[in-house]
C-alpha cells in the first residue's frame, strides 16, 4: 500500500530541516511524495533545493519585494487550495513555525486532510517573541494530528497544552540530519575573506535578522561587533547578512569598511556549515543555528531575550544575550578569552539529537497511515 504525503515548505530553513524527510520518503518504497514550495523566500530557498536535489512538484512562486505577513498567508492558503484538491494526500507535513507553515496546516484542515508537524512543542510563552514564528507555531498544534517534538522539552509542552500523549512523539530534530549529511560531502571552497585566513585568527560568526531585532536592536548588535573587533587584535568577525532591506541598510550603515568585520550576503548552506565548524563563537539570532551550534559544540551568543531551545542553555552551549551592547561584548569577551571554552563545551553531546530524526518520522507514519 502506498501513502501519499504533501510537504509544505517556502523557506531555506523549512528546506533544510525538510529535506531528510523528504528524502527518506524518496528511498522508501511506501511514499509518494508531492513536494509543494510556496517561493516565501525565493533565492535562497532555491539554493538549498539545488543542494540537496529536490524538485518541487509544485511551486506558488509568492514572493513580492516588501511582502507583508498579510500577503504570504493569503497568497500561500488561496495557492494551496486547488492543489491539495487536486492530489487528495493521506497527510500534509509542515515544518517549524513559518508563515507557508501555518498556511499549510490551516490549508490541509479545511480539506480534513491530517497534519504532521515536524519540529513541534518550540515555545517562549511570549506571543511577539519571535514574531510571528511563536503564535504560528502554537496554531499549527492546533490543527496538527501527530506531533514530531525535537526534545522531551519540547514533548512537555504539547503534552501540558492538552495534546494527548498518544500524538505527540520525540523525533529529535531534522537538522541534526542534515548538518551530519553535509559535513560528509567536501568541503566547498570558501569565501574570500575566510579562505585568506592564516590560521592564527580566530574566527567569529554573526547572523542577525529577526523582526524584532530590527532598528536599534540590530544597531546595538553591530556596535558590540566594532567593540569586539577593537579588544581583540586577533579576532575576524564574518556577517553572514540577511537579504531583508532592514537588514542590509543598518548592517551596511554600521559596519561598512571596519577592520576585521566582512560583510557577506547568504552564504550557500554547505558552505555555511564549514563556516560553522571553523568558528571558534557564534552570535546569532536563528533558531537553526542555535542547534547547529550544540550539535557542533560550538558557544554560541543568542542576541534574543527569550529562545524557544533552552536545552541548549542548559547545556552549558547557548549563551541567552540580548541584544544590549554591554552584554554581549561582556560575554563574547568572557568567551574569547577563556582559551578552554570550546573544549569545555565541544564534548557535551547535542541535545537535539542523533541525526536519526526523518527514520524515526517515516517509521511513525508508516504505522499510524
Amino acid at each position: 500500500m502506498s501513502i501519499k504525503a504533501a510537504v509544505v515548505l517556502g523557506t531555506r530553513p523549512e528546506a533544510i530541516k525538510l529535506a531528510p524527510v523528504i528524502l527518506a520518503m524518496q528511498r522508501d518504497q511506501v511514499f509518494s511524495c508531492r513536494l509543494i514550495a510556496t517561493g516565501q523566500h525565493r533565492e535562497m530557498l532555491d539554493e538549498v533545493l539545488r543542494l540537496f536535489d529536490l524538485h518541487p512538484d509544485y511551486d506558488l512562486h509568492v514572493m513580492r519585494p516588501d511582502q507583508s505577513l498579510f500577503d504570504v498567508t493569503s497568497r500561500v492558503l488561496l495557492g494551496l487550495q486547488p492543489i491539495l484538491e487536486r492530489e487528495a494526500p493521506q497527510v500534509v507535513l509542515v515544518q517549524g513555525d513559518t508563515t507557508s507553515a501555518f498556511a499549510g496546516a490551516l490549508a490541509a484542515f479545511y480539506l480534513r486532510i491530517p497534519v504532521a508537524h515536524v519540529e513541534a512543542g518550540l515555545r517562549t510563552a511570549d506571543k511577539y517573541r519571535p514574531f510571528p514564528e511563536e503564535i504560528n507555531r502554537r496554531m499549527i498544534s492546533l490543527l496538527a494530528d501527530w506531533h514530531f517534538a525535537p526534545t522531551e522539552w519540547a514533548q512537555n509542552n504539547l503534552l501540558r497544552e492538552g495534546i494527548s500523549s498518544e500524538r505527540v512523539f520525540v523525533t529529535g530534530n531534522t537538522i541534526v540530519d542534515a548538518l551530519f549529511e553535509i559535513l560528509q560531502r567536501p568541503s566547498p571552497p570558501l569565501p574570500e575573506p575566510i579562505a585568506r585566513l592564516t590560521g592564527r585568527e580566530r574566527l567569529v560568526l554573526v547572523t542577525a535578522h529577526r523582526r524584532e531585532n530590527w532598528g536599534e536592536p540590530l544597531r546595538r548588535i553591530c556596535r558590540a561587533l566594532r567593540a569586539l573587533v577593537d579588544a581583540f587584535q586577533d579576532v575576524v568577525i564574518l556577517f553572514a547578512v540577511h537579504l531583508h532591506p532592514r537588514v542590509q541598510r543598518v548592517v551596511h550603515e554600521e559596519l561598512e569598511g571596519i577592520p576585521r568585520i566582512f560583510l557577506l550576503g547568504p552564504v550557500p548552506y554547505e558552505v555555511f556549515v564549514h563556516i560553522l565548524a571553523r568558528s571558534v563563537l557564534i552570535l546569532t539570532d536563528s533558531g537553526g543555528i542555535q542547534e547547529e551550534a550544540c550539535s557542533l559544540g560550538k558557544p554560541a551568543l543568542v542576541l534574543r531575550e527569550v529562545t524557544e531551545r533552552p536545552e541548549g542553555v542548559e547545556a552549558g552551549i547557548l549563551h541567552l544575550v540580548g541584544t544590549k551592547s554591554e552584554h554581549i561584548v561582556a560575554e563574547a569577551s568572557r568567551l574569547l578569552r577563556n582559551v578552554q571554552a570550546d573544549q569545555r563545551t565541544a564534548w557535551r553531546p547535542s541535545p537535539y539529537g542523533d541525526g536519526h530524526a526523518a527514520e524515526r518520522i517515516l517509521r511513525i507514519l508508516r504505522e499510524r497511515l
